[in-house]
């Protein structure tokens, strides 16, 4: 099967946000090979918090917003919280002091069983088990 991905919500913002086209083309090439490798993972949350950066930051019109959604974010989506996924990420950020919507990104990318989380906002090559925390544009 390959490493399976998750893809914390920055890289998602990267892809789509033209200030930066450096980081943006970076963004686009690592979800483009994995949707072609069907590896790449990221949870509702990660939805959500687009979707908020898209109708804001990125000022997206709606018909824009929904593309994304049906094209990238539905087949990516793979994590959807329950009580108890909540309890786990809480034991996380105190283990570990993370900020807790970070504990959250953490914990579905561990609960997914997957083996990187690309993300810009947490430590370059931290480890938790068989996860480990990659900055792509480092």
């Amino acid at each position: 099967m390959g490493e399976v991905v998750f893809f914390d919500t920055n890289i998602l913002v990267y892809a789509y946000d033209n200030r930066d086209p450096k980081k943006q083309q970076v963004a686009r090439a690592l979800l483009e090979e994995r949707a072609i490798d069907e590896n790449g993972k990221i949870s509702t949350q990660v939805v959500q918090e687009l979707c908020n950066v898209g109708v804001g930051k990125l000022n997206l019109p709606f018909d824009a917003l929904a593309t994304i959604i049906d094209e990238l974010l539905a087949p990516l989506l793979a994590h959807v919280p329950d009580a108890e996924f909540y309890k786990r990420a809480i034991q996380l950020r105190e283990k570990h002091g993370f900020h807790f919507y970070d504990s959250l990104i953490v914990q579905a990318a561990i609960d997914l069983h997957c083996t990187t989380l690309y993300s810009e906002d947490l430590q370059d090559g931290q480890k938790f088990g068989e996860l480990t925390i990659k900055n792509p544009f480092k």
